[in-house]
């Protein structure tokens, strides 16, 4: 898939990210733990990946394939990358990305012959640059499930099936269970999952009000963090950045708080985002809450800080 030509409602807007001055009155909030979950067990992520195979079976003869279109809604349409994010992410595990070169950098890698459900496949046939041109998931018994090609669309292949798969195969990464909660869930894990909970039911205002869920960026940081039992004690971004201590880039944990700037090499900040662990960034923008990964080149190029406030 080609990343440059996908065309798609994730476009972030940046925006009501600097705003935050006005505070409602805050009524006594209850602190929502993380449930603690077993996901990290080889028999939950086993199950796990049965979840993710019968999702993408499910979307055989109703998707087609496009690398310029992600449709998630009938008539499906997927490139190879946002066929596996989507069927990752009917499922509660949140990828971040659409594109395969940033998929091959999460998880941890695989041999080939140490290969389980759920792990994703990755080939190149290109014979220009470094990333892989095709990902596909692991059902067992050497097969894949993979969004192949406009003739073929969603099929289930045997990986010693067509010389494609044996010659042009690059590695595996195994992203269950290192996007997930550990057993007994962290602090980091229960602000993730926080963030997540409430990702469809907020709505990003110029203003809070926690009544109606309505937040600014800052706001609605401020109101997970609360809801996991962290006092930020500001609204406001540029306090939000002042607040715990910093950590670099390279030793960022789930749960830190990573900001960015709108011109590069300014010291003021116009974005914060919740670090979610395995490069993912939570992101409360005017359009929303969204999710990416930190290697895109525009978080990589905007970065100044992250801060740990727990």
């Amino acid at each position: 898939m080609n990343k440059r030509f996908l065309t798609t409602t994730l476009a972030l807007t940046i925006g009501f990210s600097t705003v935050g001055m006005v505070q409602p009155t805050i009524h006594p909030i209850e602190v929502e733990a993380a449930t603690t979950n077993a996901l990290n067990n080889a028999q939950a992520v086993n199950a796990k990946a049965d979840q993710l195979i019968q999702t993408g079976k499910s979307l055989i003869g109703k998707a087609t394939y496009s690398n310029t279109t992600y449709k998630a809604t009938y008539p499906y349409k997927f490139s190879c990358a946002s066929f596996i994010m989507y069927i990752f992410e009917k499922n509660g595990v949140d990828l971040a990305t659409y594109n395969e070169d940033y998929m091959i950098q999460q998880g941890t890698p695989v041999n080939r012959n140490q290969l389980q459900k759920g792990d994703l496949l990755f080939f190149k046939s290109k014979k220009t640059g470094t990333d892989p041109d095709h990902v596909g998931m692991y059902i067992g018994n050497n097969k894949m499930i993979h969004m192949a090609d406009t003739k073929q669309n969603i099929v289930i292949s045997d990986l010693n099936g067509k010389p494609y798969y044996t010659d042009n195969y690059v590695g595996a990464r195994r992203v269950l269970p290192t996007l997930l909660s550990a057993n007994p869930a962290t602090k980091g894990d229960k602000i993730v999952e926080n963030a997540f909970n409430y990702k469809n039911k907020v709505t990003m205002s110029s203003t809070n009000n926690e009544a109606s869920l309505r937040f600014t960026a800052p706001g609605y940081v401020d109101f997970i963090y609360r809801k996991s039992g962290i006092k930020l004690g500001t609204t406001n971004l540029k306090e939000q950045m002042n607040v715990g201590t910093t950590v670099s880039r390279a030793n960022l944990k789930k749960g830190d708080l990573v900001f960015f700037n709108s011109v590069k090499g300014s010291k003021n900040p116009s974005l914060v985002a919740i670090y979610a662990g395995d490069h993912r960034l939570i992101i409360p923008s005017s359009s929303g809450i969204t999710t990416r990964v930190l290697m895109v080149d525009y978080y990589k190029e905007h970065y100044i800080t992250a801060k740990r406030v727990f």
